[in-house]
């Protein structure tokens, strides 16, 4: 990935290919200023704030970067509308589309200057993208933490599908922490990636201090894929994990799964904490995060490493 040819930098105007999630409940301006500053993309997650926040939001990251910062924004949220309206005021010029339809915004996003990227866990979600407008895809593998495909298809099969799919450039997503899986990304077909659960437990991160220490003690196997009648999401397993999965095995239907899962689980799980009842969406590679650091330093050490094992690989051939 060079930066002077990458596809991802020159499109997003940003140093290195590395794209922090806007991700609900841990995406808010103090995040996405620092990951911006230290050159990578930082993305205000809007699907956890009513219009007004924000608006608040993209001001105080506005003060505290002058680097390129975009806003994610989940296309089935209820007042998308308005939230359109704020990013067309505040005349944002990147935006990160997810969950939806990417024809019903792409258009209106693009005749006002605004650079469109949209989020598939598929190929055919792949290509509608692209037929949309949209100028770059983020491919999900199953490994990703949050709400996810119901193909389960994994990053490692999903991404080089993509890319043979697809001419606008590919971010990889689902899986990846390091610089070491940044190298393999490129190498399955990637143009830059995009780095949720690492970011989730930065210090800018807007979690809860409780929701953080639970990534890093989480192991392999703890997180689950589950509610997959609903809207498939993948979290860390607690006791409301074991409530939706004790109800799902005696075959409850999804009025009975949407009354058990009721209004603001993430919020309480992630945003206040509470690891026994809330909804704690990550990612499987919380198994491999073991440490809470500033989020430039996170951008700084994914690149070196990145670096570092790519000459040490070509060296050897």
């Amino acid at each position: 990935m060079d930066k002077k040819q990458n596809r991802v930098c020159n499109l997003l105007g940003i140093e290195y290919p590395i794209i922090q999630g806007g991700m609900v409940w841990c995406s808010g301006w103090r995040l996405a200023a620092a990951v911006s500053n230290a050159g990578g993309l930082g993305l205000i997650g809007a699907g956890s704030m009513y219009p007004t926040v924000l608006e608040e939001h993209i001001r105080k990251a506005k003060a505290a970067t002058t680097k390129p910062f975009g806003v994610n924004v989940p296309l089935l949220y209820p007042d998308i509308d308005k939230l359109m309206a704020i990013i067309e005021r505040e005349q944002i010029k990147i935006v990160f589309t997810s969950a939806g339809n990417p024809a019903t915004w792409t258009s209106f996003l693009k005749d006002r200057g605004i650079t469109v990227v949209h989020v598939v866990s598929s190929v055919k979600f792949a290509k509608k993208a692209e037929q949309a407008g949209a100028d770059a895809v983020v491919a999900e593998g199953f490994e990703a933490g949050g709400h996810n495909g119901r193909e389960e298809t994994t990053s490692l099969v999903l991404i080089p599908l993509v890319r043979e799919a697809i001419r606008v450039p590919l971010i990889a997503a689902g899986g990846f922490a390091s610089g070491r899986t940044m190298l393999a990304a490129e190498i399955l077909g990637a143009d830059g990636v995009q780095f949720g659960s690492r970011f989730a437990a930065s210090a800018e991160s807007s979690a809860h201090e409780n929701f953080k220490q639970e990534i890093l003690k989480a192991g392999e196997g703890d997180t689950m894929l589950t509610l997959k009648q609903l809207t498939p999401v993948r979290l860390i397993r607690n006791k409301f994990f074991q409530q939706v999965e004790e109800a799902e095995k005696r075959g409850a239907g999804k009025d009975e799964l949407k009354q058990l899962l009721g209004r603001g689980r993430a919020k309480q799980g992630i945003f206040e904490g509470d690891l026994m009842e809330g909804e704690l969406e990550i990612g499987q590679v919380a198994a491999a995060i073991n440490s809470i650091k500033p989020a430039g330093d996170i951008v700084q050490e994914i690149w070196q490493e990145y670096l570092s094992i790519k000459k040490e690989f070509c060296s050897t051939k």
